[in-house]
């Protein structure tokens, strides 16, 4: 049975994207009176990428615990060995395809320019996304300054 639109259950997150983005002109074209609520929302947004900041430093530690707890659990450790070699090489052969030859074609297509050199100005929040291997938009914080510092990219675009 294939399910119908409003069958659906969760969050609307389409019409979430589309209010703030009605919200954020609605702001703009107030004016003075808009500028309030923008500074909030500007000071609500340094403020939650302080605190994903703080959790993404303690998230290793609990990992480590978890995987920790996991392993102490398991008979076999020869198994849990190889297949656990077997995974981590075909996710960083993944990665290697994916990140390194598909995506740098697909920017050098659509810019003209030398992806490696845009990529090397990022290491420090990839390296930090890769060490950590949590969503991207945790480490959305490193990311957004890099881009703005060392690519200068303008803020209200990164």
């Amino acid at each position: 049975q294939v399910p119908v639109g409003t069958d659906i259950r969760g969050m609307n997150i389409l019409g979430l994207v589309l209010f703030a983005l009605v919200l954020g002109v609605a702001l703009k074209k107030l004016g003075p009176e808009g500028e309030d609520l923008i500074r909030f929302f500007n000071s609500f947004n340094e403020a939650t990428m302080v605190l994903v900041t703080w959790i993404m430093w303690y998230v290793p530690i609990g990992i480590m615990f978890l995987v920790g707890s996991k392993i102490v659990e398991m008979e076999d450790i020869v198994l849990l060995v190889t297949s656990l070699g077997k995974y981590i090489f075909a996710s960083i052969l993944g990665h290697v395809i994916h990140g390194g030859i598909i995506l740098p074609l697909i920017y050098f297509a659509a810019t003209r320019q030398n992806p490696y050199l845009m990529g090397l100005s990022e290491h420090p929040g990839a390296l930090f996304h890769f060490s950590c291997s949590v969503s991207s938009s945790a480490t959305l914080p490193s990311m957004i300054k890099c881009i703005e510092e060392n690519n200068g990219v303008d803020k209200r675009i990164s």
